[in-house]
């Protein structure tokens, strides 16, 4: 396991660039969205209406890259290990580093990621399949339409997470103490249900097995802002790269509630 400061370290020089699940145990992680000013309204007010696929931890100042309340410390033009650029809904490139685009009206939205309660799931004796395969989470776009808010719309994206069927409540139980990183899973079972057409090639992230035996249980997901960049097309949205988050400064349990 690595020990925080020093993977924000490597992070932030540019070393470490790969996926995040399974790092640095008991810290929060976060999705990040940067807006214009101009647009960090609605987007706001997008947030508040769809609070399970953007559950917000923190809101940067106008123009401060500092995201004062999970990461009093840190700079998110730099501490992420990949970002993807969106220019009018295309995904136009993906870099380790920012800050030569960041402007002076930038706002910063750190929202909550389902990798703060994989701990607990492995407490619970739950298995996390794509850590076990050391790849991405499967993450799918579906049908299912996010409440709209100024010029943003879309739909929900959802991770998957494999889950033997006996331990499916348990999961859904674990996690829906974490309603600030999404909580309960939205749908188990039939991907047909929620519009995934093959449940073999997710939208984002990797593949991973599924055994005899298990479910596919679905969460929100923190990347439904780029399905929603995607429909919505803004000038410009910049996110962190799909399962490449944000370590918090705050404990996963801080998040959790009894």
């Amino acid at each position: 396991m690595i020990e925080r400061n020093n993977l924000m370290n490597q992070i932030r020089k540019g070393i470490y660039t790969s996926p995040t699940s399974g790092l640095v145990h008991g810290y929060a992680q976060a999705n990040l969205v940067v807006l214009p000013k101009k647009d960090a309204y609605d987007f706001l007010l997008f947030c508040q209406r769809n609070k399970q696929a953007c559950p917000l931890l923190d809101v940067t100042d106008v123009g401060s890259p500092v995201p004062q309340m999970i990461g009093a410390n840190a700079d998110i033009r730099t501490d992420l290990p990949r970002y993807r650029v969106y220019r009018y809904g295309v995904l136009t490139e993906e870099r380790t580093d920012i800050t030569s685009l960041w402007e002076e009206d930038m706002v910063g939205f750190m929202i909550g990621c389902s990798f703060t309660f994989e701990d607990a799931l492995i407490a619970n004796e739950i298995p996390i399949r794509h850590q076990e395969e050391n790849v991405n989470v499967p993450m799918y776009q579906t049908s299912i339409p996010c409440e709209g808010a100024g010029i943003f719309h879309g739909n929900v994206v959802v991770s998957m997470r494999p889950v033997p069927e006996e331990q499916a409540v348990r999961a859904s139980l674990v996690t829906a103490r974490f309603p600030s990183v999404h909580g309960a899973p939205i749908h188990i079972g039939n991907p047909a249900a929620i519009g995934i057409t093959n449940i073999h090639k997710p939208d984002f992230g990797d593949q991973v097995t599924i055994k005899d035996g298990e479910v596919p249980v679905f969460w929100a997901c923190g990347v439904t802002p780029q399905a929603v960049a995607m429909a919505s097309k803004p000038a410009l949205m910049i996110t962190h790269a799909p399962g490449h988050m944000f370590i918090t400064e705050i404990k996963n349990e801080q998040l959790g509630v009894l």
